[in-house]
């Protein structure tokens, strides 16, 4: 009996590690001074700055996976086929996402303040353009070709939002990203197309500015970029096609972090060149109708994996826990 308690604590005590282990133990921002109880402007700003870095480091893995999405092409695994074919198609990558409230965030002028952030579950997406065009038809062998090759192009569109107190801005609103489908198996009418793909897809480069009561969290100079591998299968039948997938995420983030205060107590404290990086395991399934000219394509998925260190925590979760996402989308191939 004794022996079991212990096992039980042992075990108790190692999963309350692990849970800490993302968390930060000191802030990263300066800490500043105060004399006579009084703040200097970096300690005045210390917990706006703990903020604004803790933003960044709980969006960057929601918006690589709104970048990064499942399937490189919805509803299909299998190469085109050679030159002379290819494929477009159009589709929005929706993620269950947990948008921080920025606007109920209070600051202390007395330093970092280790508290649980607000946040709100919310649908974020961003729409997409791709390409897929042969280049190679593979090698024959039997009923099917082995060795295909396409290339893939995608575009993403990333417009000017506000929502409540939070600015998203990003440079340049479409951003092109790019790879190659290398085929196993080129799809016929008695064997699955089974295909490895790499895409790499990047967020332009983009501010986001918090307002929390009279002061603000920065993150500038968003840099996002993401590459993709997969490996996916699919069969198409009379009306309906089925693929489905596995593959790992790299998410590469930079951005300069600035937390500012104003009134009695203002300061302003920076943090350039912040970075993450995060891998994360991604797997899919796809569903298509087959229509006379084109398909129709819904997709699910989910994303995991991965640490991610923040110092306030998220009523939301882990930066770093698992999110399922959507895609849906038309396709036409030739």
């Amino acid at each position: 009996m004794k022996r079991n308690f212990l096992v039980a604590a042992s075990l108790s005590v190692f999963a309350f590690g692990s849970v800490m282990a993302q968390d930060l133990a000191t802030s990263p921002c300066a800490s500043g001074t105060s004399t006579a109880g009084i703040p200097n402007a970096t300690r005045a700003a210390q917990d706006a700055c703990t903020q604004a870095y803790d933003l960044f480091q709980f969006m960057a893995p929601q918006l690589g996976l709104a970048l990064a999405g499942g399937n490189a092409t919805l509803g299909t695994g299998s190469t085109l086929g050679g030159l002379g074919h290819f494929s477009i198609g159009v589709r929005a990558n929706v993620l269950q996402s947990s948008l921080p409230q920025v606007q109920n965030f209070t600051q202390s002028p007395s330093g970092a303040q280790r508290s649980t952030l607000p946040t709100k579950d919310q649908y974020l997406g961003l729409p997409t353009a791709d390409a897929a065009i042969g280049i190679f038809p593979g090698i024959p062998l039997g009923l099917t070709n082995i060795g295909g090759i396409d290339l893939l192009v995608s575009a993403s569109y990333v417009p000017d939002v506000t929502s409540g107190t939070v600015t998203v801005k990003p440079s340049s609103s479409v951003q092109v990203g790019y790879g190659a489908r290398v085929g196993i198996l080129q799809e016929s009418i008695v064997v699955p197309g089974v295909s490895v793909t790499y895409l790499k897809r990047d967020l332009p480069t983009t501010t986001i500015i918090g307002i929390s009561g009279n002061n603000s969290l920065a993150v500038n100079n968003l840099e996002e970029k993401t590459s993709a591998w997969r490996i996916v299968g699919s069969k198409s039948f009379l009306l309906f096609g089925l693929a489905a997938g596995y593959g790992m995420d790299k998410y590469e983030s930079t951005a300069d972090i600035v937390g500012t205060t104003t009134g009695t107590f203002a300061g302003s404290s920076p943090i350039p060149g912040t970075k993450q990086n995060l891998d994360r395991s991604n797997y899919f399934a796809d569903l298509s109708l087959n229509l006379p000219l084109f398909k129709i394509v819904g997709e699910i998925g989910q994303s995991s994996g991965g640490t991610v260190q923040t110092y306030n925590s998220f009523s939301g979760g882990q930066a770093s826990k698992s999110y399922q996402y959507y895609s849906a989308g038309i396709r036409l191939a030739f």
